[in-house]
């Protein structure tokens, strides 16, 4: 394995934790980070000693989502443009969000996410691409129209829909409650009850667990899994664009916070001032 700025990387008794490493970021996808990111997944999934991946994030949050501006990602854009206008955005989308995501989540290895704090956009991406989800009682889902677009895979149609209408935060134990994760826990328990969990399943064979695994993706696959997850991402550079038109009916906030998120915020806050009400 390379040397890695912004992920932290270990093997150990059949397992690999990588850790998302940018907690004075809330853990943003800076480029970097998902390229880091990509060849340790990649890395675990070829190293036959290893049976289980497991996800986590450093600090308080598992990942407030996408970089919008760190200085890390302004000069690693800098030095690394893409190509101007529409063709650029599309390239860059669909290497980082697509065909990184699909690899993730097709890597043969059994992957478990530990969630606690922010999982938003991007960092429910990323969590979206493990088998197992486990998340802590202060965990915060939000979700949207984003590149890899597997929430109507993840959660009933229906909840689905009444959940991205309302753009609101969900927790953990609603989370579970949609079928988005397996199991909620105490923030000081999380870590520990993931890596019993891997324990346990790294004392399998790992050709059957890889069989497993292959067998559930071909089932979502004849589904239409992957083609959906392709044709979302043109569903999500429409979207991306809307933000942008004079009729736009959100409020764009200051500095870099994207507005559905903002109003996220703004709503949580009022619920839970509510509820101390």
């Amino acid at each position: 394995m390379p040397d890695h700025r912004f992920i932290l990387y270990e093997v150990a008794n059949h397992i690999a934790r990588i850790t998302l490493n940018r907690p004075q970021y809330r853990n943003g996808q800076a480029t970097e980070l998902l390229i880091e990111l990509d060849q340790a997944i990649l890395a675990a999934g070829a190293d036959t000693d290893v049976r289980v991946i497991v996800l986590t994030g450093a600090g308080d949050h598992f990942s407030a989502g996408h970089d919008l501006g760190t200085p890390d990602e302004q000069a690693y854009r800098a030095a690394n443009p893409m190509e101007p206008g529409m063709r650029g955005f599309f390239d860059r989308t669909w290497r980082l969000y697509v065909d990184m995501h699909l690899r993730w989540r097709n890597v043969p290895t059994p992957m478990i996410a530990a969630v606690q704090g922010y999982c938003i956009f991007g960092g429910w991406m990323i969590a979206s691409t493990a088998d197992i989800v486990y998340a802590a009682d202060d965990a915060m889902f939000l979700g949207s129209l984003f590149q890899y677009f597997s929430i109507p895979w993840d959660i009933h149609p229906r909840r689905a829909k009444e959940m991205l209408f309302q753009g609101k935060f969900i927790n953990g134990v609603q989370a579970k409650e949609l079928g988005l994760v397996n199991r909620v826990l105490p923030r000081a328990d999380l870590f520990d009850a993931v890596m019993e969990y891997a324990r346990d399943v790294a004392q399998n064979d790992p050709m059957q667990m890889r069989l497993v695994k292959l067998a559930i993706n071909q089932v979502q696959d004849q589904q239409g899994f992957t083609a959906a997850i392709q044709g979302s991402h043109a569903h999500y550079m429409l979207n991306w664009q809307t933000e942008r038109d004079p009729g736009f009916a959100l409020a764009v906030p200051e500095g870099k916070r994207r507005p559905m998120v903002q109003v996220a915020l703004d709503r949580y806050k009022r619920d839970q001032a509510r509820i101390k009400n």
